[in-house]
């Protein structure tokens, strides 16, 4: 009997120790209590959940959504590819039809011959085709370049989730740096190209403007003042009449073609010139996203070290408790 008495006390023992247990919360509640005894207990409610798509806050939450992707949106980057998207437009949509008044221009009034200027128009023809490859490959290299700022910035303020990078993904930034690099060393050689014809164009329009200013001036005729396109270099020196002068190329200024041509080849230039500040733009934002993403790799390294050790800190803990539990 007396064995069974005992594992009976024992047991209700177990059972007041057991209802003894005091969690963290009511002593928390009770320090409260023993420090400030004039107070009474606190009764927490229920609060209950809002309906729709407001917070406790009464802020909407589609509005803060709306906040959340306006914060990842890459202004820079944006801002760049509007204008890569509007000087390769300008440059290759009057560029394309300034090189058709050109040909008519030049058939009409310099070179009345088909084989005389045959390797000029093949030239001007594989220009038009090159525009058209540069307007697609700008097309869709100015959206890839939008869409990795979008990575980086979304990435860097960790607005979808825990950010995480890669050697590949730094890599791929590293190759758009340089490749934007070469572009834009490319597109100064365009821009200085395009500058050629604007300044064939101006010389030609100036001399016109000489001619009817010496219109009123007997002692100089305009006969004598003269264009020759062969010295250019772009007709042969065979080619017949090779030249202009006095009130035929005062005719040639006042045609349509001259017209349209020169101011198209002007904007063609400026359309070149916002391209290649364009890509500075767009070389300058690679690089500090390249430097952020490496910078929040190593961030990101030490953050994994950090956690590991208080993982591990915490297992020690945890099982030293248990085994002074176990010795208890």
């Amino acid at each position: 009997m007396k064995p069974a008495m005992e594992t009976a006390a024992e047991e209700n023992a177990e059972q007041s120790q057991e209802k003894k247990v005091i969690t963290r919360p009511e002593m928390e509640i009770g320090r409260y209590h023993w420090m400030y005894r004039s107070s009474r207990p606190h009764r927490y409610h229920h609060v209950p959940a809002l309906r729709g798509n407001i917070s406790p806050l009464g802020i909407q939450g589609c509005f803060e959504c709306c906040i959340k992707c306006l914060g990842g949106v890459p202004y820079a980057s944006l801002v760049a590819t509007i204008l890569c998207f509007s000087g390769v437009a300008l440059f290759c949509g009057c560029g394309h039809v300034a090189l058709t008044g050109t040909v008519s221009i030049l058939e009409q009034h310099f070179s009345t011959t088909a084989s005389d200027h045959a390797l000029l128009s093949e030239v001007i023809q594989l220009m038009q085709y090159v525009i058209y490859g540069i307007a697609s490959f700008f097309f869709l290299y100015g959206i890839i370049l939008l869409a990795e700022g979008f990575y980086t910035t979304s990435a860097v303020k960790e607005l979808h989730g825990e950010f995480k990078t890669t050697a590949c993904g730094r890599c791929i930034s590293g190759m758009f740096v340089f490749l934007t690099y070469v572009l834009g060393v490319a597109w100064l050689g365009v821009f200085g190209f395009s500058a050629v014809p604007v300044f064939m164009f101006y010389n030609i329009w100036s001399t016109c403007e000489v001619i009817k200013s010496f219109q009123t001036n007997v002692t100089v005729p305009g006969d004598q003042i003269c264009v020759d396109i062969r010295q250019y270099g772009i007709i042969p020196w065979n080619a017949v009449p090779g030249k202009a002068c006095g009130p035929i190329l005062e005719n040639i200024c006042n045609t349509n073609e001259f017209y349209m041509s020169y101011h198209l080849f002007i904007v063609a230039c400026a359309g070149a010139g916002a391209t290649v500040i364009a890509l500075i733009h767009f070389l300058m934002i690679l690089s500090s996203n390249w430097a952020y993403l490496k910078d929040a790799s190593k961030m990101q390294a030490y953050q994994d070290i950090k956690a590991k050790e208080e993982q591990e800190l915490q297992d020690i803990q945890s099982r030293s408790k248990e085994q002074l539990n176990s010795y208890t």
